[in-house]
């Protein structure tokens, strides 16, 4: 029988044949007592959260029944087990051995792990073997070439190490072997390989082939092999990859061939020729080093598809076409040249290629005018030139295209042609003119494309009202809608209309005002933020059993109480209200939102103590209530409960009482503000079990949580479409002395503020292991004692504020070694003593320093017992917003005002000339650093 596999993405026919034969005499027997308690025994360790194994159940005694399971007719053994896609977890059970007759095992797309058992090469039956997409490590078992009558292996998508065993080579009725993606696999020698003569289809992406010389002359031994995929396989590094034997061959019987990620140049093209004929349907060529194309290619006259993008050498565009202008263009559906670095214009010779489907050339440095005959492409479907330097109007030729989705963003295009031309577009779907001219009135041909289920015209400039009439205009199908960043001005539209199930509308960042009554219960996003929005926000209710994950208010005008209906909202991910006026307290169903991610309610005017019922919210990563008037107690069930937070902030509030200890189980716990607080009592000295802060040098920050929730809602909606809204994670941060708002790469921002309490105490020497933190600051509290003398070991600080203290004794000599820091103040304590010598502590004001009468040395005017009369004035300036020396980790910051030494300039310029490792980093910090804010 024929079965529908997909392989790295393409479906795909494979002939299996049936476990067991059909009893002629029509009596089905049941399976053996030993094959059922088998079967048993493998389910019994695994977890099985889906029930997908219910059936398998003791007093089930026909095991030929269960699911996944298939017996032959007339024998009664188990020949088939198919338990793919099962959601299933743990080790593979040795019992497995007892299926003696067992033909076809796939234990693909779950979540097993451990290693393949060694057993697996006794099971002389099989013929379909497929592991793949699991948590396997290990070893690949030798014993796996036992198997000679396998035809189907797939181990791809697992852990493994070590050498691919050459006794693969035994498995020569082997038709389709699958070990791409296996983890850190080599192969010693690829000649094991030529024994497949059966091998029909072969994927091995990611295994090193950088010592397989004469590997194409290995690959054009296999005459059947039709697909062959060595995506990032280190081509680039085999010294000889074929012998000059094979050189003028063209004996490839390859239809799909996939050579991506691999650092390959044109070099390369001399061994392509012979794995190439006018077999070959698919050809990827992505993420290489390629400047061009060879005229052969252009001679391919069955090639459907050509991938070529995300080259980083500079082609010229209309050369690459010409070279493609043999019988390839008249067969050629479909090619992708994105994000390369290809110039010249999009010209008339892509008229050529009168079978394209699908052509992608986005985020290149394509200019002039986009050829009129591109649109009279009579069989193109999809076409994507944005983000490259198009001018000029859109030809009125658009109006004969036949493309169901158009997308022209991030151009210099000015304008559209007439409502006439544009409403000829009457297959159109999706129309993506985000950052085109097409202001300032509002477009009336949207109103007329009927079948428009997706459309992005955010940054179009747009100054207008929208047509009341154009909320009734869309069908059912409307799937997304993207207004943002206009001046869209009017009352607050009408959304209840029938949008389809799962739909995405951003209308922020324009003038909206005014209530908003009626939003449709299908929305998965809505974004209404910062407009002028106003009235209550009862409108939630009507969301009833919904489809909502992302709902951003924030930045509008937005009165009254959040509504006690949250339970309707279970999907919900993206709650941000923040910036509003909304108030009183927090209903109790918000602890239904077992979901939420992202919960902001920053600067409102809520109040009262925090709902018990949010310790339910488990899958918080950000709680940001800073801003309001909250009161009690900090809740112990924070720190108990909610293991996921990386940022907490529950800045200007009324909390009282002391800094509950269970927050230092927050091992996740990057951002913690609890500054502008009543709270009292010592600062908890395990705070050091806040590991995210503590663990030196650069970590990979955690995902960006809107930007991932935007595309998964578009693709779990099938729209397939990910340039959508740019949504950030944002907080307000006290940062040098100032309240700021920090947008994108949240995860590398590292830092404590506990400022503006009544805190008393030392401060806990525990502190100072937190070596990857950024800014501290536990200004103006009744802190006393020593500064910590191990300080000077917290070496990525940037900003340090211990001001407005009782802190005495001297600043520690171990200061002198934070050579990052670029904002100190420790004023108004009873420090004492001299200011250490370096690079930064030299460079602040003095009046970081005041309030200190004892302290003495530079910069401070007044001299330290012993000193000799300076003969040299000092040269001070501000330090606030300087720059200092900074790994180039802080690439990743953009702080958004202008950084760098202005004073102090020249004694650091003194240790930078002498300091090489210094001199380089303070560069790479100069440079990175001034994005980070309002980026």
């Amino acid at each position: 029988m024929l079965r529908l596999v997909t392989v790295y993405g393409y479906h795909q026919l494979v002939a299996v044949e049936e476990g067991g034969g059909d009893d002629t005499n029509g009596v089905m027997n049941k399976c053996l007592d030993m094959e059922r308690h088998a079967l048993l025994l493998f389910k019994a360790p695994l977890q099985d959260p889906d029930g997908s194994l219910s059936t398998w159940r003791p007093n089930e005694h026909d095991c030929c029944q269960w699911k996944g399971v298939t017996c032959n007719n007339q024998t009664g053994h188990v020949t088939e087990l198919d338990i793919s896609d099962y959601n299933l977890r743990g080790e593979i059970s040795h019992s497995l051995l007892n299926l003696s007759y067992l033909n076809f095992l796939d234990l693909s797309y779950n979540s097993f792990c451990g290693t393949i058992p060694a057993f697996f090469g006794s099971m002389a039956r099989l013929r379909d073997l497929k592991l793949n997409s699991n948590n396997l490590n290990g070893t690949v078992p030798k014993s796996i070439g036992s198997l000679t009558k396998l035809r189907y292996l797939d181990l791809s998508y697992n852990s493994f190490y070590g050498t691919i065993p050459p006794e693969f080579g035994n498995l020569t009725n082997l038709q389709y072997l699958y070990l791409g993606v296996v983890g850190r696999c080599r192969v010693e020698n690829l000649q094991w390989l030529s024994h497949l003569s059966h091998l029909q289809q072969l994927g091995m992406d990611g295994i090193s082939l950088a010592k397989q010389n004469h590997w194409v002359d290995v690959i054009l031994s296999l005459r059947k092999l039709s697909y062959l995929s060595l995506d990032g396989c280190e081509l680039s590094q085999v010294m000889y990859p074929y012998s000059s034997s094979f050189l003028n061959s063209s004996s490839s019987s390859i239809q799909s061939l996939y050579l991506g990620n691999n650092s390959l140049n044109s070099s390369m093209y001399h061994w392509l020729l012979p794995l190439t004929s006018n077999k070959l349907h698919f050809l990827d060529l992505s993420s290489n080093m390629l400047d061009g194309i060879p005229k052969y290619l252009g001679s391919l006259c069955s090639l459907v598809s050509l991938r070529f993008d995300s080259n980083s050498a500079v082609v010229k565009f209309p050369g690459f076409l010409s070279n493609l202008s043999g019988c390839t263009s008249l067969t050629l559906q479909e090619l992708d040249a994105s994000y390369n670095q290809f110039i010249g214009s999009l010209s008339d010779d892509i008229q050529k290629f009168s079978s394209l489907r699908h052509l992608w050339v986005s985020h290149n440095h394509l200019n002039g005018i986009i050829s009129d005959k591109v649109w009279e492409l009579p069989m193109l479907e999809e076409i994507d030139v944005s983000s490259n330097s198009f001018r000029g109007a859109i030809s009125k030729n658009i109006g004969k295209s036949k493309a169901f989705e158009i997308y022209l963003s991030e151009n210099q295009l000015q304008g559209v042609p007439s409502t006439d031309h544009m409403s000829k577009l009457s297959y159109v779907q999706l129309i993506d003119m985000n950052s085109c001219n097409l202001g300032p009135h509002f477009p009336k041909w949207v109103q007329t494309l009927r079948n428009l289920t997706r459309l992005h015209i955010a940054n179009s400039k747009i100054s207008d009202k929208i047509p009341m009439e154009f909320w009734d205009t869309w069908p059912s199908q409307l799937r997304y809608l993207n207004l943002s960043s206009n001046n869209i001005s009017g009352e607050g539209p009408d959304l209840s209309s029938n949008f389809d199930n799962g739909s995405v509308i951003d209308l922020s960042s324009n003038s909206f005002s005014g209530p908003l009554s009626n939003v449709s219960s299908t929305l998965a996003l809505l974004n209404l933020s910062r407009n002028k929005f106003s009235g209550g926000i009862s409108f939630l209710c009507q969301m009833v059993d919904g489809f909502l994950e992302v709902l951003d208010l924030s930045h509008n005008l937005f009165t009254g109480k959040l509504p006690d209906c949250l339970w309707h909202l279970k999907l919900l991910k993206v709650l941000n209200l923040g910036h509003n006026n909304l108030s009183r307290r927090l209903p109790p169903s918000i602890g239904y939102l077992r979901e939420l991610e992202v919960l902001d309610l920053y600067k409102n005017n809520f109040s009262g103590e925090l709902p018990l019922s949010l310790k339910n919210c488990t899958s918080l990563n950000l709680m940001n209530l800073g801003a309001n008037k909250f009161s009690g107690y900090v809740p112990v069930w924070i720190g108990e409960n909610l293991s996921r937070l990386y940022g907490l902030i529950l800045r200007s509030n009324n909390f009282f009482g002391t800094i509950p200890l269970q927050l230092c189980y927050l091992a996740n716990l990057q951002i913690l503000d609890l500054s502008m607080n009543n709270l009292q009592g010592t600062i908890p000295s395990c705070l050091n079990n806040l590991t995210s802060m503590v663990q030196e040098g650069f970590l990979s920050p955690p995902p960006n949580i809107y930007s991932i929730l935007i595309d998964w809602i578009m693709k779990k909606s099938g729209n397939g479409y990910s340039n959508s809204s740019e949504y950030a994670d944002h907080m307000m941060i006290e940062w040098q002395g100032s309240e700021r708002e920090f947008t994108r790469n949240l995860g590398l921002l590292k830092t404590i503020d506990l400022s503006s309490n009544n805190l008393t105490g030392q401060i806990p020497h525990e502190l100072m292991d937190l070596y990857d933190l950024i800014a501290l600051n536990l200004s103006k509290n009744c802190l006393l004692g020593e500064i910590p003398l191990k300080i000077g070991q917290m070496k990525q600080l940037l900003a340090l504020d211990l001001s407005r203290n009782i802190l005495s004794g001297g600043i520690p000599s171990s200061m002198s070694q934070m050579s990052l820091l670029n904002y100190l103040d420790v004023s108004f304590n009873n420090l004492s003593g001299r200011i250490p010598t370096s690079t930064q502590l030299q460079s602040f004001e003095p009046s970081r320093y005041d309030g200190n009468a004892a302290l003495c040395g530079p910069p401070l005017s007044k001299k330290c017992q012993g000193d000799e009369e300076s003969k040299v004035p000092l040269v001070v300036g501000k330090s606030e917003g300087e720059g200092g020396d900074v790994d180039e980790v802080w690439n990743w910051f953009h702080i958004g005002e202008g950084c760098g030494f202005a004073t102090g300039f020249w004694i650091a310029c003194g240790a930078l000339l002498v300091n090489s490792h210094g001199r380089r980093v303070f560069f790479h910090f100069y440079d990175g650093v001034e994005d980070w804010v309002y980026g």
